[in-house]
């Protein structure tokens, strides 16, 4: 059978992707830069990559005509756009007018929980898709989920962040809004138990866990799953904006992303029923067990995606590609080079750097300039990385986007998204036995200039201690 996959570095997409390889289906994934795009060796016999813009109507003659089902993963919540719902509409427009052209016998859509009468931007963003959806020639099949738990889904690394950094939480009165959160697990297995399954099609099923509960509830059962003491208590008084701001600073999260959640936290998030449960032979798992499955997942460094690795958690708009081509003109360049003395030490360095290793050298000036990027609105270095010792094309590291990853060549090439007067690039490469480090600059104006070189004087400390350490 042949599938279409649109969402497919996503958090979601990552993640049912195996499950459909393991059921033999041919799976043809929609990506927007084949570079960011990372296949295990042995998926590629049944994995076929296109690349596609939704946003770009020409782009879609690249989707085949004998299709027999189609996933529409497609969210932009929390991208750099404030009219993200427009953008929303016009993708699934595209999508339908395409696909109509299709031989797709059925779509189907994760959505979000919409039964509430007054909806937040985001969850009418959703419902406007739908519509959009249930007007096509095909079967339309959508779930509707709320909060997802799962090691790396934004909910459950905001509920990581602020249970573990803070033992006292003076919290806005949204914490105490119901909702029915549910394990990732059991969203994969409704995805793909609705495969071609008639008895889905052409409806919508609301999809969660067992559990009713506050989000301060969520809160305190993930400090239990920790043996945490944890005090939480609410006020009235704070306004979106600071609650906004307050996720911001304590959690991992974009501003963007934060503003989209506060604004969806208000509205309680519950299913009308359960009868897909029985329709599709699925038991959700309580949200207890779903913590626990996502902790050991973290514990064990075998988390599968991360929502921080979308684009839309740092400052990219266009694709990575355009950036892999480090620039030498109008550049300020740092280069260094050393012997090195074990080649498969000096990768499995390079490759765990960021995140809960660190930099190696200077880790306190790295923490300094990722705060105060945040100060100014920036990433900062919250989002570490997904994997402790394992990265690919596309994924955040701290305040930087790895844009070239290969083991094998021994190359490495980082670009900053924190905020600059300019551009930076970070750049590892082994040739013969010798490590070449360059940080490359490109300033913007006289305010770049002046940045370079405030910051010169930390260089020879910095990155000559890295080097030395990624050798030694």
């Amino acid at each position: 059978m042949q599938i279409l996959l649109t969402g497919a570095t996503g958090y979601i997409g990552k993640r049912l992707l195996p499950i459909l390889v393991a059921q033999d289906h041919e799976v043809i994934c929609c990506v927007r830069d084949k570079n960011r795009f990372y296949c295990p060796e042995e998926f590629q016999k049944n994995v076929s990559v296109i690349e596609v813009d939704f946003l770009k109507i020409e782009t879609l003659n690249t989707i085949p005509a004998d299709i027999d089902v189609a996933y529409y993963l497609i969210h932009s919540m929390s991208g750099s756009d404030d009219n993200y719902d427009e953008l929303e509409r016009v993708s699934a427009e595209n999508f339908v007018h395409r696909i109509d052209q299709t031989k797709t016998k059925q779509v189907i859509y994760l959505s979000g929980i919409v039964n509430d009468k007054s909806l937040s931007k985001h969850l009418s963003s959703r419902k406007k898709v739908e519509d959009v959806l249930n007007n096509a020639n095909f079967a339309i099949t959508t779930l509707r989920a709320g909060i997802i738990v799962g090691s790396g889904s934004a909910s459950f690394e905001i509920i990581r962040d602020l249970v573990n950094k803070l033992p006292v939480m003076i919290t806005p009165k949204w914490l105490n809004t119901k909702c029915q959160p549910i394990a990732i697990n059991d969203v994969l297995e409704f995805l793909s138990k609705s495969l071609l399954n008639p008895v889905t099609y052409g409806k919508s099923f609301d999809i969660g866990g067992p559990d009713i509960l506050t989000y301060k509830e969520m809160l305190l059962g993930f400090a239990k799953a920790k043996n945490l003491k944890r005090w939480i208590y609410t006020v009235p008084i704070m306004t979106p904006k600071l609650s906004s701001y307050w996720l911001y600073f304590v959690t991992s999260t974009s501003y963007k992303l934060a503003s989209a959640l506060v604004s969806s936290m208000k509205v309680e998030v519950i299913c009308r029923d359960n009868k897909i449960n029985e329709l599709l032979g699925v038991k959700p798992m309580s949200y207890e067990q779903a913590l626990s499955r996502a902790l050991i997942k973290v514990d064990e460094d075998k988390v599968v995606s991360s929502w921080k690795d979308s684009l839309v958690s740092g400052r990219f708009s266009s694709n990575i590609s355009a950036f892999r081509k480090v620039p030498k003109k109008d550049c300020f360049i740092d280069r260094r080079k050393k012997e090195i003395e074990n080649r498969d030490f000096t990768i499995d360095r390079i490759w765990s750097i960021g995140g809960e290793t660190g930099w190696y050298c200077g880790d306190w000036l790295w923490n300094l300039r990722g705060f105060i990027d945040q100060l100014f609105g920036g990433v900062g270095s919250r989002r570490g990385r997904t994997n402790k010792h394992d990265i690919h094309s596309g994924d955040a590291l701290d305040f930087w986007r790895v844009l070239y990853a290969n083991r094998e060549e021994g190359k490495l090439i980082l670009y900053a998204e924190m905020k600059l007067p300019g551009e930076a690039w970070l750049e590892f490469k082994i040739i013969n036995n010798t490590l070449y480090q360059s940080a490359t600059f490109r300033p913007k104006g006289v305010w770049g200039k002046l940045y370079w070189y405030s910051v010169w004087p930390f260089h020879g400390f910095i990155f000559q201690g890295m080097l030395n350490k990624l050798i030694k």
